[in-house]
This record gives C-alpha cells, structure tokens and sequence, in this order.
C-alpha cells in the first residue's frame, strides 16, 4: 500500500498551562493525493489539528509525521485561511511573486508563473490591480493562487469559502476540484458546511466537541469529476448527508457542547434534519 503522506497518531493538545483540553486521542491518515474534510462543531480543534500539521504548534500527546518527518512550515505545505491575507502594497501578480521569492526562483519565472496561475483561477486580466481592488471572492482566488504556486503536496484550508456569498462559493468549490484533479496535491479542508464536505471530499473525518475527538470517519464514494457530475441531487448524497446529519444530533441528545451544536450548525437543521 502506498505510505501516507501525512499521519496522526493519539494526538492530544492542551492548552491555558494544560487547563483546556483542545484534542485527545486525535489518529487518522492523509493519502498521497487525497481530499479529506474534517468536520464538527466551533471548538472542536479543527483549526487546531491544521496547525499541528503545518507544524506551527506541537501537541503535548501522541506524534505527528509529514511524509515520514517531523511536521515543520515549508513548501511541501501550503495553507489558506478564511480570509486571503494579501498583502495591500503589493499587486495581485506581487503577492505571488513574493510567495515565489521565498523559495528562490528569479524575477522572469515569478512573472511567467503567477501569470499563468492568474489565467487558471480567471484573474490573468487583474494581475496589476491591488488587493483593495478586487471583491472578497476575487481576493480568495488569489489566496489559492498564491498556495498552489509553491507547488505543495499538501494544501491546508481552513474554512475558506465561509465568508463568500453561495454564488460566489459554488464557483471556488467547481474550480478548487477542478484544480485538485488536474495537480493531485492532498488537501485537507476545514469546513462547518455538511453539503460541501460532501460534495468535496472523498473522506470526512466528523470530530466531537472539546475536547476534539474522532466520532467517525466516513467514506465518500460518488461518481467523479464532480463539478460535471454534480451528486448533490442523487440518493447516494442525500444518505452521506443525513448520516452525517444523524451523527451531529447524536451528540446533541448526549448533552455535549448542545450551546456549541447550536452556534456551529442552522438550528432548524439540529431540530429538524431533511430527508
């Protein structure tokens, strides 16, 4: 079997001098060109868990490898936030470039690949224009451009369609899987979004409130590419949704974190799920 490219095993994290458990007992795997959601309410260490990865914090329990190695912030790793965090002072073509710099390439190949970067999330005609130029979904686009020209194995999301208005949305989510398939780097995406896990990602890894655990890990077998055989009106999703659905509201009958449930998931939904 191919090794996997990144693996937890036990992982605890505290923090507050170890009086806020965050994780406990946090194991599973990311294969070589996988895309992998977690999923589950505020609070639950998803962000968290990202970190850890990237190599940005150390848990006090259980172990951490990125392709067989300690996990350290470098280019096998890309990240992008909820938010772009373009830097202002420089143009959009700039603020990849500046991603280029880092890693050494000279000034002709900056240009020539956040050009052809640009092109490939639709901005090649806005590559002069400054970041308070462009919407908040243009400025995303540019985010993502910027963590795919470090040519990453893994990319690291962390919620970052959640701002964006759904038309907006359901454009990034049809050309991040597009992306994904033409590149095959992994991903792991942070979502509270149940429909767009789905529609993403291959697995779900469904985490409890704090302190974050696994409750499941659920497999995601629908027909592909997805953006040209959309699911989201077949049995097969509708199945995967309301499982997940079930899941969440088995936490709420069990008393956990129902105040937590609550300001992560639509209360209509907790109370009543679709079938």
């Amino acid at each position: 079997m191919t090794e996997p490219l990144i693996s937890l095993s036990h992982v605890g994290k505290l923090f507050g001098d170890g009086q806020v458990r965050a994780l406990q007992d946090v194991s599973f795997e990311l294969r070589p060109g996988e895309f992998l959601s977690l999923v589950g309410p505020s609070g639950c260490g998803k962000t968290t868990l990202l970190r850890i990865i990237n190599g940005l914090i150390t848990p006090e329990e259980g172990s951490v490898t990125v392709m067989g190695r300690k996990p350290e912030p470098g280019p096998d790793l890309a990240m992008v936030f909820q938010s772009a965090r373009l830097l202002p002072w420089r143009t959009v073509s700039g603020n990849i470039e500046f991603a280029l710099a880092l890693r050494g390439h000279d000034k002709a190949e900056r240009r020539q690949r956040a050009l052809a970067l640009l092109g490939a999330v639709g901005l090649r005609d806005f590559a002069d224009a400054f970041p308070h130029q462009l919407s908040g979904g243009m400025q995303q686009r540019v985010g993502l451009a910027r963590a795919l020209a470090v040519e990453p194995k893994v990319l690291l999301m962390d919620e970052p369609f959640a701002a964006l208005d759904a038309m907006t949305r359901e454009v990034l989510r049809r050309e991040l899987l597009q992306m994904w398939a033409r590149r095959r780097m992994a991903i792991v995406f942070v979502t509270h979004d149940i429909d767009e896990a789905v529609y993403l990602s291959q697995r779900i890894v469904l985490l409890r409130p704090r302190p974050g655990r696994i409750d499941e890990v659920v497999d995601v077998d629908l027909p592909e590419p997805r953006w040209e055989n959309d699911p989201r009106a077949t049995p097969a999703f509708a199945g995967l949704r309301n499982h997940l659905w079930d899941r969440i509201h088995a936490m709420a009958r069990d008393g956990e974190a129902l105040e937590e449930l609550a300001a992560a998931f639509p209360m209509e939904v907790i109370e009543k799920p679709k079938r």
